[in-house]
């Protein structure tokens, strides 16, 4: 067990988009252009090195087993191929938005992205539409596991906030469904007992809250937590992208300060 914070590994650019998948966490390195894996002992088992130098950039997979990366090149929406080659997804560029950030897919293969200040859909037909809008600098997203609900953090407006999903994959019925206070939401990841974790990077900590807002834990931090995700062999290590964050101006000036931190929790993660 680990009972306290671990770091499992450094010299990161910026941790961004944990997930847990076939055993391995993944994630964004962003400033570094790469997509790693590690396993649970913190060992670098993949790296993919991105052929574009832009970002932010988020991953997912389509239920098929492709990973589907957002970015803010030119061709936004890439799938990479069973043989490693990334090709286009979806054609973004009627939606007018100039940097995507965060990137979520159902069980459906329906795929969730936000940017600016929207959420957009691609369904699996490739077509694109806008499903929400005036979201408060939309970051971290979640869909629950029966397609149910979407839940999206909004960093500037401090709250979590929730959508019904459609059959059709369309939102409704937008309402709060936590205001966090003093809280800065970025990445976020849900729990098998409903609760959502977020990582917050001014407040150097990764909490858990229930529906309504209630904090259930908070683990502080001696760095800004990017995002989080609930992994492992159990699903009940929280793992956390951290880094110092010094300004968007500072964020290419070479410093490696990210790292994934690690520590075990009682209440396992949902994928």
């Amino acid at each position: 067990m680990k009972n306290s914070v671990q770091t499992l590994i450094a010299d990161l650019g910026y941790g961004e988009s944990p997930r847990w998948h076939d055993g391995k966490l993944w994630f964004c390195n962003w400033t570094m252009q790469q997509v790693v894996a590690i396993g649970i002992n913190g060992k670098i088992e993949t790296t993919i090195t991105l052929p574009f130098t832009s970002f932010p950039f988020s991953i997912d997979w389509l239920p098929d087993g492709r990973l589907i990366i957002i970015s803010a090149s030119d061709q936004p929406l890439l799938r990479m191929e069973s043989n490693g080659s990334l090709v286009p997804h979806a054609d973004l560029s009627s939606l007018n938005v100039k940097t995507w950030n965060e990137i979520v897919i159902d069980s459906r293969a329906n795929i969730y992205i936000n940017g600016g200040d929207i959420i957009a859909l691609v369904i699996p037909d490739g077509s694109i539409k806008k499903v929400a809008d005036g979201i408060s600098f939309p970051n971290g997203m979640l869909v629950t596991n029966n397609n149910s609900t979407l839940v999206i953090a909004e960093s500037h407006g401090k709250r979590l906030t929730a959508f019904d999903i459609n059959n059709d994959g369309g939102l409704t019925n937008r309402r709060i469904w936590a205001d966090l206070e003093d809280g800065v939401p970025d990445g976020i990841c849900l729990d098998s007992e409903g609760a959502i974790w977020y990582g917050d990077v001014p407040n150097k900590r990764c909490v858990r809250v229930r529906e309504g807002g209630e904090v259930l834990q908070v683990v502080n931090l001696d760095k800004g937590c990017f995002a989080c995700a609930l992994g492992g062999t159990d699903k009940k290590t929280l793992f956390m992208t951290v880094a110092e964050w010094r300004g968007f101006e500072k964020m290419l000036d070479g410093k490696r300060t990210g790292e994934v931190q690690a520590v075990d929790v009682s209440v396992k993660g949902v994928k």
